[in-house]
């Protein structure tokens, strides 16, 4: 079969379109024929030597699948033909992935598997993100940094799902109609004097959660735009800056909290619980809840899928289809 592989770590220009052996199941894994498989940040650090995770090349990478079961075990619940969503976590660049059991739920009717892969990383990071970890509740407000990538994307549309209101703060001015069409309450421009205009979008009394993917030099204005007993979710570093610090006397003194955020890691320490964000994820989609249309590149492209990530150039989600 064929596979994007990582054959260096230098981002985009490491990956090759090559000839790789099948996967083979066995009896904790399900085998999936990929019709699409997801492309995020955490992608690109990998392919940098960047990520917490350090791989060696090569390797293939891929964290979110959908497709159709080739083949499964007895007694796992899914049979060869059967439509199904997974968190493959490695090798989903691929015509073929092997998965493991508990990180397969059955596709959702009515999507196809590009926009099933849209709402699988990123919605399920921030469903795990917003109910769990940030413990949103009903009327509080929501200040998403990084508003259009596809972690923003997902936080805006998961906030006003879960009955939020939301500010979007978005850097790339061509964004900022894209990031109104989401639902965003309040789009503003993450220029020089953004807490203020934040702070005047609140009537003072700031924002309840900070969704923060970017890091870097807005997160000590993020910390001071929230209100009391406001938390700051840390999503990851897109900024590229540094990991930032925080004193925790201001942490204290404000009665404000900075909850780090690692859905990936989550699930891999306690298996069977992707479970439960995918099926919350699957309730809001019932519901009516839609992902913006996916950037679909062709799986022989994925090293120009990651270039256009890297570059700024894509809103919202990026998928691979072989």
């Amino acid at each position: 079969m064929k596979a994007l592989v990582a054959q260096e770590l230098s981002g985009p220009a490491g990956l090759h379109y090559v000839e790789v052996a099948d996967p083979v199941g066995d009896e904790n894994t399900v085998v999936i024929d990929v019709g699409a498989a997801g492309v995020s940040f955490p992608d690109l650090l990998l392919l940098r030597g960047e990520y917490q995770l350090r791989l060696e090349p090569p390797f293939t990478p891929g964290m979110e699948v959908a497709g159709v079961v080739r083949w499964a075990p007895q007694d796992s619940g899914f049979t060869p033909g059967q439509r199904v969503t997974a968190m493959a976590m490695l090798g989903g660049w691929a015509e073929q992935v092997a998965v493991p059991t508990a990180n397969v739920t059955p596709t959702t009717d009515g999507l196809d598997d590009a926009e099933s892969v849209a709402l699988m990383g990123n919605y399920q990071t921030m469903y795990f993100a917003l109910a769990r970890r940030g413990a949103l509740r009903l009327g509080e407000t929501v200040l998403v940094l990084g508003a259009a990538g596809g972690i923003g994307v997902a936080s805006i549309q998961i906030a006003k799902a879960l009955g939020a209101k939301v500010i979007a703060m978005v850097r790339r001015p061509h964004a900022i109609e894209f990031v109104k069409s989401l639902g965003a309450d309040v789009v503003l421009p993450l220029t020089d004097g953004w807490l203020q205009a934040v702070k005047d979008a609140t009537d003072g009394h700031g924002v309840d959660l900070v969704v923060d993917p970017i890091g870097g030099e807005a997160f000590d204005d993020a910390v001071r735009a929230l209100a009391v007993d406001g938390r700051l979710l840390v999503i990851g570093f897109a900024a590229g800056q540094g990991i930032p610090t925080v004193k925790v006397n201001r942490l204290l003194l404000r009665n404000v909290a900075v909850i780090g955020v690692g859905y990936g890691e989550y699930i891999n320490r306690k298996p069977g619980s992707q479970a439960v964000f995918a099926f919350g994820v699957a309730e809001l989609v019932r519901a009516g809840l839609r992902p913006p249309p996916p950037v679909r590149f062709a799986l022989a492209d994925g090293a120009d899928a990651l270039q256009s990530l890297a570059d700024g150039g894509v809103l919202g989600k990026v998928v691979l289809e072989p």
